[in-house]
């Protein structure tokens, strides 16, 4: 059996860092990720998805990451159950990241909590980053993995 997630976005609000009883960080954010194709009335859609990250990423993701700020993550999708505060069940789905990449500099978003707790640059004869490319509706950059004709089988 398989659990793996991977996810490409932007974050929605800067991260909640947090402590559990025993000293453990854990940090939470959601990652706003748009889908590879438009809706009937050709609009792009967006999926807000809740992520968690536990111990010294925790610590680095709160620290380097501000809303807006583009990330790669890489987890598990976990579901758990909880009793709200109107005493009912609730459930939700997040995923718990294993992995998470910082896709930019930020240039523009940073906060002075990250501008202040960023690491030095040692070397600053490198070119300046390159955008990020925007895909189209249909611009798929893991097509090329697809067995020829495969998207004509899809239902959408």
């Amino acid at each position: 059996m398989l659990n793996r997630v991977i996810l490409i976005g932007r974050l929605t609000a800067d991260p909640e860092l947090r402590y559990t009883n025993n000293g453990t960080a854990v940090a939470s954010f959601t990652l706003a990720v748009d889908r590879m194709r438009s809706n009937a009335n050709g609009e792009r859609q967006t999926d807000f998805i809740n992520i968690v990250v536990w111990n010294k990423l925790a610590e680095l993701v709160s620290q380097y990451l501000q809303k807006g700020r583009m990330a790669a993550v890489d987890g598990r999708l976990q579901i758990r159950t909880y009793e709200n505060r109107d005493g009912q069940r609730a459930r939700v789905a997040e995923v718990v990241a294993e992995g998470v990449r910082f896709l930019d500099r930020g240039e523009g978003n940073q906060s002075a909590k990250s501008a202040s707790a960023a690491p030095p640059v040692k070397n600053n004869t490198s070119p300046a980053p390159s955008k990020q490319p925007d895909f189209g509706p249909y611009d798929d950059p893991f097509a090329d993995d697809l067995p020829p004709g495969f998207e004509e089988d899809l239902p959408f």
